[in-house]
């Protein structure tokens, strides 16, 4: 099927062709390094009157704000709304939207964990809601236009992360109706790992603690991203880390794999990986999260309250068998093949 045509006929798109400019912000480090680079073409464009941006959280399931010797480090929801200041976005224009039914519930609910190719996590969590959100903004201009509202959506992807981002068209059309023409562009995706961790030594927002050893040690040793705490498309260095920083929420994630009988991934089981992660070759987490507070305890009922239903797909069971112990001498620093993860 051939591609639809984006608003502009060309490789990248002139911002001032569009009604709404609709950056998504994860509270990441390339979400953060890509707002700037799109502000500074907004600027340019004359068009920073029209960015409006986005932050769909994901609650417990998002790396939370940590306390640690009197120092404060934020979460990712703060980051997200930080980055959108820091750019010179009035407050009111940053607009954080979330499911009242979390993440995990509805992987508990549905029967599966997400997979590759069907990675309904992205559309459940993010990508539907954030459209929902745009409703009543394109129906007040649809009618004062007087034709379908012309949007851009702004991501921070980049070709380093994975070969299906490395293919991935910077600039494409994603939606066209008679209410909207959506179109989607990643204006750092060219950008190299090393430039982005190079820029946020000097960033105007910190970036978020997880990356880190350590809050605050500043040496990028932490996770490789920040979005999901448990990404079911994230390497085993940085699923290992999470699970012993956050071993309340890994247990939430093994009692729903238990219950409906698929994996967390075709080739490791949460339950494999919670026990590799208390081997002395795993990763130092530096910090372990109590993870005690209101939501992490919405988040347990919501989850035993769907599991207590029948799930509305029938489990599929992991292709490969369980996961086995960590290899001697690589320690835990082996990595998953390289797979499409959430934006952060």
């Amino acid at each position: 099927m051939p591609a639809r045509p984006t608003v502009c006929p060309s490789d990248t798109p002139d911002l001032a062709a569009y009604d709404l400019l609709a950056p998504q912000l994860s509270g990441g480090k390339d979400s953060g390094v890509m707002l700037w680079a799109f502000m500074q073409d907004a600027t340019a464009a004359g068009a920073i009157d029209r960015v409006i941006t986005y932050h769909a959280t994901l609650g417990p399931l998002e790396w939370p704000a940590v306390h640690v010797d009197g120092t404060r480090f934020a979460s990712m929801s703060e980051l997200a709304a930080a980055q959108s200041a820091a750019c010179g976005i009035p407050s009111d224009r940053h607009v954080e939207v979330a499911r009242p039914a979390f993440l995990l519930t509805e992987i508990a609910a549905y029967g599966r964990f997400p997979r590759i190719g069907s990675p309904y996590c992205r559309k459940y969590a993010k990508e539907s809601i954030i459209s929902t959100a745009w409703t009543p903004l394109v129906r007040r201009l649809r009618r004062e236009l007087g034709r379908p509202v012309r949007m851009l959506k702004v991501m921070g992807l980049r070709a380093d992360e994975s070969r299906d981002r490395a293919h991935h068209p910077a600039y494409r059309n994603v939606l066209t109706n008679g209410a909207r023409i959506v179109d989607e562009w990643l204006p750092v995706k060219d950008w190299p790992t090393a430039a982005v961790l190079e820029w946020h030594q000097d960033a105007p927002v910190p970036y978020h603690w997880t990356y880190d050893s350590f809050p605050g040690a500043r040496d990028f040793r932490g996770t490789s991203r920040c979005s999901c705490s448990l990404c079911v498309f994230a390497s085993k260095r940085d699923l290992l880390l999470a699970i012993a920083r956050r071993p309340r929420l890994a247990a939430l994630y093994a009692e729903v794999e238990h219950a409906r009988g698929d994996s967390f991934r075709p080739d490791w089981r949460i339950s494999d990986l919670i026990e590799q992660s208390r081997l002395p070759t795993a990763p130092d987490p530096g910090i372990v999260l109590p993870d005690d507070g209101p939501d992490m305890d919405l988040l347990q009922r919501q989850i035993r309250t769907a599991l207590q239903q029948p799930p509305r797909k029938a489990v599929d069971l992991a292709a490969r068998p369980a996961s086995g112990p960590l290899c001697g001498g690589c320690a835990a620093a082996s990595v998953a093949p390289d797979l499409p993860a959430q934006s952060c």
